[in-house]
Order: structure tokens, then sequence, then C-alpha cells
């Protein structure tokens, strides 16, 4: 819902009804992950997407119906090899979309929600797909208060327990439960949508390789901090593209912040006094990337200024460097992008080798 939430703010606002569908779960090899939203406003304006175009049309035909009718409705979605022209992903995958009518009634929620998202606070929406009488129920779950049921105090309990978890991860998905929210159950079936705070991409040294590097990092979604003590070259004229622009010693400001697995560290600095105290921070933080440019030699010597400052073999095997996938790029711009296709790669486990020449699933497992 996030990548549609400011157009299905003004029909809100304005009064509509609309339709919103969800994804909500996905088998094999499914285009689009759970969370991906599709909405359609009562005059047939379309928004967002659930499959990447294979079952559009039907999902809008849904979608209508649920403005038409205030119903919920669940539905999936797969190729059929045995009515080829049945409506399907013809990707091969599967998908189970969730729509439902929107309206300021339906979901009194939604302005405070949008509020939290925008402000970077963490925020669940529990819904119950399953059928029954609660279906379409939600509630909603922040940090420090609820609002709305599931249609019982047990089932309410649990899942802000899970949906609180889910936020700490980062974490979009399906749990089931019993009608009094007892584990191991599945008896109701309730979509959890996290609107956690957006992962972080830290780029130390103010160059025009960052430039490039906090471009890419917020077209893919990131909050991008560009840091270098050098205030002359860290201003934010020069990076209009990042979220904020620090000037500190980097080892200084990377101690003194919050590092998670989500974090992607880029050390673009180019100098020893810079990059060796910074990376023997970096190494000893969780951060799911840290990656640092240079040539092969300098990796060398760096890596043997790190080990004499305490850097163990097992923290320098994190370390992503020369940073990048082997693309043979020389601009600021080529480099960005093979610096970003290495963080997908880390992030979804692929191989990096041309798709013409693998086999199997496009789209790996979500991690």
């Amino acid at each position: 819902m996030r990548d549609v939430l400011e157009s299905i703010l003004d029909w809100y606002d304005g009064g509509e009804t609309f339709g919103l569908a969800t994804v909500v779960n996905t088998f094999r090899s499914a285009p689009r992950q759970p969370g991906a939203a599709m909405a359609v406003s009562a005059r047939g304006e379309v928004v967002g997407s659930v499959s990447g175009g294979c079952v559009e049309g039907a999902v809008f035909e849904v979608a209508r119906q649920a403005i038409d009718t205030g119903k919920a409705f669940f539905e999936e979605y797969g190729y059929s090899d045995d009515d080829a022209f049945a409506v399907g992903l013809t990707c091969g995958g599967i998908v189970h979309v969730f729509v439902e009518a929107v309206n300021r009634r339906t979901f009194p929620e939604l302005p405070e929600i949008a509020d939290s998202v925008k402000r970077h606070e963490p925020v669940a929406v529990a819904t119950v797909t399953s059928d029954g009488p609660t279906r379409g129920a939600r509630r909603v779950i922040w940090g420090d208060h609820t609002s709305g049921s599931l249609g019982s105090s047990g089932l309410d309990y649990a899942i802000d327990d899970d949906a609180r978890g889910m936020l700490a991860q980062g974490r979009t998905g399906q749990r089931h439960y019993g009608a009094h929210g007892q584990r191991r159950r599945d008896e109701v079936a309730v979509f959890v949508q996290s609107f956690a705070p957006p992962p972080r991409m830290i780029v130390f040294g103010a160059i025009d390789f960052a430039a490039a590097v906090a471009r890419v990092g917020k077209f893919l979604g990131y909050f991008v901090t560009v840091c270098d003590a050098r205030g002359v070259f860290a201003t934010a004229k020069r990076f209009p593209d990042a979220d904020e622009v620090v000037v500190r010693w980097p080892h200084q400001y990377l101690d003194e912040i919050t590092v998670d697995e989500r974090t992607a560290i880029c050390v673009l600095t180019h100098d020893p006094k810079f990059d060796v105290p910074l990376l023997e921070v970096a190494l000893r933080t969780p951060a799911g990337y840290v990656g640092a440019m240079g040539s092969r030699r300098t990796h060398e010597d760096r890596a043997a200024k790190l080990r004499a400052a305490g850097v163990t073999e097992e923290q320098l095997a994190r370390l992503h460097s020369p940073i990048g996938l082997d693309l043979h790029a020389r601009t600021p711009e080529e480099t960005a992008v093979s610096i970003a296709a290495e963080l997908i790669q880390e992030r979804w486990g692929g191989s990096g080798r041309p798709l013409t020449g693998t086999r199997g699933r496009i789209h790996g497992p979500a991690h």
C-alpha cells in the first residue's frame, strides 16, 4: 500500500469509496511480493500493480464489485495448463489478492497510518482475509497503541505481539490462528502489512560517485545519508537526492548511530585515514552490507591495516571490496548501478549471471 498511499489519500480526503487490492501471499514465480497494492477509484482510475500486468484486468473488475457491494473478496490467480486462455500469471506463479472497499467509514485509521509512514514511524495493519463473518476486520498496531479489533480479545492479543515482532524485522506476511488467537491453528488467516521505517544506506565520501550512489539508493527505497568530514564538499546542494548530509568524521558518526541488518554501508572515501578506522567500526556492526571502493591493490593494503587493527578474518570476509558487481563500470552512474546490483543480489541471493544462461525460477523466494 505504501506505493499507492499518496493517490488513495486524495480519494479518501475527497469522500470517495475506492477499491484496494493487496497481494497477501505468493507461490513460485509471482512477480510482486506480499504488500504490493493496486487501487481503483469510483471513476475507474487505477494506481499501483499486483502482478506487473498479468491479472490487473481481472482485479480491476473485482475492485469495482467491491466498490458497488461494500464486500471484501479473496481471489487466487495462477496459470492453468488445462485452460491456456484462463486469467492467470503466464510466468507460472500463483498470487492471492485481497480486495476491499475503502472509505472514511471503513478505514478511519488511514490518515494516521499515512502520517506514521511519512514520519518513518513503525505501524502495522492486520486484516482478516479468510472466509467468515470477520473477513475484512482490521486492527492497526503502533508502537504504543492500537485501533480496531479482529473479532476477539485473544486474537487481538496474539496479533499485537506478532505484528510488533514483524515490524522489528521489517516483514510483511500472513499468519494463521484459532478463533481466539490460538497458535498453530488454521481457522483464521490474518494478513499483516508492516510499514517499517525504510532501510538505511550510509554513503561515506562526498565525491561524484557518492552522488550517483545516493541517487540509486533513494530509487531503491533507502533512507540515504551522505557523510564526510569535509564541510566544503558535504553539502545538501551537492547531494540533492540524499535524505541527510552529515559533516562528521565517518568512524565517529558510524559509532554513534543505530545500525541494523537492513543497513547498507558504502565506503567511497578513497583515503586510508578515513576508510580504515571507518571499516574497523563498520565490520563490527550487524550491517547487512559493507562495501568499499578501491583497486585490488588498495583492498590488499586496506585489509592488512584492518588486520593490524584487530579485525578478524571472519569480519573481513563480510567486506565487499572492490565494491559492486563486475560490469566493467566506468562512470559514476555506471558504478552506482553495479553497487545497486550487488545490493539486490545480496538481498535476494541471485547469481549475478545473465538470465539467458540460467535455469529455474527467475524470482527467488523472499528472505
